[in-house]
């Protein structure tokens, strides 16, 4: 758990959770609150952010990567039909601003897809990842103030068997999530392999 709110742990955890082999909605939020209230400093709340951030546009920038990478045609792989559907409605109408601006959506709204597709459908990346550097600074920047206002509130309910019982809840939950997401990426490499092979 240490290791996790550290300010290696919220680089590496929000990196993971931008991309399509890490799920835990809310676990990037939930480390950003925990390690801001731990100090009462409003100039370190921001450094959290800025640290969460920077992993989160690392991961994003991956993510988007791939979607170049698989293009539209491949996305069907990754993102349910209905689901790329209503993203492709979505970006003819909002374009790259707004849909990285769909990162200030909370959890468990699933931001990933968004990324990938926007590298797929070959969204303008210097508009799109500007806009979302914004949105997560304000999303981290607002959580971090936060903690750092009811930080002993926070600390004190970190330090409950409730909030233990809750991780070791959530930990599970990561793995199961993070298979099942890996499950589906390696599928989709593998059928796409196939689908190339004949070719």
């Amino acid at each position: 758990m240490s290791l996790v709110v550290s300010p290696l742990g919220i680089v590496v955890l929000a990196a993971l959770d931008s991309t399509l082999v890490f799920s835990l909605p809310g676990g990037v939020d939930a480390v950003v609150l925990m390690l801001a209230a731990r100090h009462h400093l409003k100039s370190w709340s921001m450094v959290v952010a800025v640290l969460a951030t920077a992993g989160s546009l690392a991961g994003a920038a991956l993510t988007f990567w791939m979607g170049v990478k698989i293009g539209e045609h491949g996305l069907e792989r990754y993102i349910p039909p209905k689901r790329l559907a209503r993203i492709r409605r979505r970006m003819n109408r909002v374009g790259a601003i707004g849909l990285a601006a769909l990162d200030l959506i909370p959890p468990p709204f699933p931001f990933t897809p968004f990324i990938l597709a926007s590298g797929a459908l070959e969204v303008k990346a210097t508009r799109f990842f500007g806009t979302l550097a914004v949105c997560r600074l304000v999303r981290f920047g607002g959580e971090s103030l936060l903690a750092v206002i009811y930080g002993p509130q926070i600390v004190a309910w970190i330090d409950s068997p409730v909030f233990r019982r809750a991780v070791v809840a959530c930990s599970v939950l990561a793995v199961l999530l993070t298979a099942l997401s890996i499950a589906r990426v390696f599928r989709s490499s593998r059928s796409a392999g196939r689908s190339v092979a004949p070719a």
